[in-house]
């Protein structure tokens, strides 16, 4: 009798979690909040956006392209030769 109510005890107060839990995050003033913030936020990152320095690009120009037909003396490895010779 005793681990029925201890189960129906758990059970009661999972449901009671779970119904506070959705009760608050649908409730009116969470969502209000919720917004308040995340357009704070926004906020926030335009005015930082805003005051940010741009800097200079530098990089032009400096990859150099090497052309590999002008290297003719290539080495050929092969995998297994190269275990045989161990």
């Amino acid at each position: 009798m005793i681990k029925e109510i201890k189960y129906l005890l758990h059970l009661v107060v999972i449901f009671i979690f779970f119904f506070f839990s959705i009760k608050f995050y649908l409730s009116d003033k969470y969502e209000k909040t919720f917004f308040r913030s995340m357009n704070n936020h926004d906020n926030l990152i335009k005015n930082y956006s805003q005051n940010l320095e741009l800097l200079e690009n530098d990089t032009n120009n400096i990859i150099e392209y090497i052309d590999n037909n002008k290297n003719k003396s290539k080495k050929t490895f092969q995998f297994w030769k190269l275990i045989e010779n161990d």
